[in-house]
């Protein structure tokens, strides 16, 4: 969704869509997004859990393929989030109304990816602040920045930042954002690269707005990183230990002791978890937590249970697999 800055189609000569509009009843925030603007005499809330909402019909129809969502979970495990929740809807205002509405009011930390380009169908900043019944304006820092770090595709050699055009006009859809003049302008607009012109906006104190191409997706993702640590549970962002078991043994061979490990796990904050592998030797059980000690104390317990051993990476003690089409007879 998120296209050169110099692609523009015909049809955008037509004007911009009616910002003015409003939510039919105005939006109350959630009581998470409320103490995260508002603040608290020891700081922001902390952030415990997260929400992935992607935007696009590309991906619905299997032009795109979504990998922002998989950077997200791996993102938000090595810091200790826990996603809840991943979506995928289509550029369709009511749809992204009601999912970030949702999220916003039942999770800490929500990134939304796609929709913020120049077309017509780019459609994610006026819907969000829709939603949240929030102003959109032009953002003069981030057109500044614009002008200085983007240059104009090769296409439009006589464009001009100065003189009215299409192409101006499509270009500045990218930086009306939305925007409460009641709340600091660096809790609402976040530029997280300085060799990037493109912020990540921040609505109702918890959605955090962010372009569908996986480049800049990951790099603004990771520009986020130093303003979560503060909020995380354990600020120095450790995240989340995953103990990696193989096993030869089908899942129906180890069920009932997973069954039983994962009541005596779960009081710890331990989740257990079995993952077959189509097609491989081995399949893998998995200890997800944050209790060091007494992951490692169940290692050789479970190795034994389940007649496997443990394997820093998933995969790594499969037999080669041999072509017999390359195999030389004597």
């Amino acid at each position: 969704m998120f296209r050169r800055l110099g692609q523009v189609a015909s049809h955008l000569s037509r004007p911009l869509p009616n910002y003015a509009r409003r939510a039919a009843a105005p939006w109350q925030p959630s009581r998470i997004a409320s103490s995260i603007m508002a603040g608290t005499a020891q700081g922001k809330s902390l952030i415990h859990t997260a929400a992935c909402l992607i935007i696009g019909d590309e991906v619905l129809g299997g032009k795109t393929v979504d990998t922002n969502s998989a950077y997200l979970a791996k993102f938000c495990f090595s810091l200790g989030i826990t996603l809840r929740r991943i979506e995928v809807i289509a550029d369709d205002e009511s749809e992204i109304m009601e999912a970030v509405r949702r999220m916003s009011t039942n999770y800490d930390f929500v990134v939304t990816s796609g929709g913020i380009g120049p077309t017509h169908d780019d459609i994610t900043y006026q819907s969000i602040a829709k939603a949240f019944d929030v102003p959109l304006k032009q953002h003069d820092a981030a057109f500044e920045r614009m002008k200085r770090l983007s240059k104009p595709h090769p296409s439009q050699p006589n464009f001009d930042w100065n003189t009215p055009s299409a192409a101006l006009t499509a270009k500045k859809r990218m930086i009306i954002l939305p925007y409460n003049d009641a709340i600091p302008d660096e809790e609402q607009v976040i530029f997280t690269d300085d060799s990037l012109w493109v912020p990540v906006a921040c609505v109702n104190g918890n959605v955090h707005i962010l372009p569908g191409v996986p480049r800049l997706f990951e790099r603004m993702l990771d520009g986020l990183k130093p303003r979560l640590l503060p909020r995380l549970t354990d600020p120095e962002g450790k995240g989340v230990l995953r103990i990696l078991i193989s096993t030869p043994l089908p899942e129906s061979a180890v069920a009932e002791y997973l069954t039983e490990l994962a009541a005596r796990a779960e009081p710890k904050g331990v989740k257990v978890g079995s993952y077959p592998r189509w097609g491989k030797e081995n399949n893998t059980v998995t200890l997800v937590g944050r209790d060091v000690e007494f992951m490692e104390s169940l290692v050789a317990e479970v190795e034994k249970a389940v007649q496997g051993h443990r394997v820093a990476v998933e995969g790594e003690d499969d037999a080669a697999q041999v072509d017999p089409k390359k195999t030389e007879v004597a």
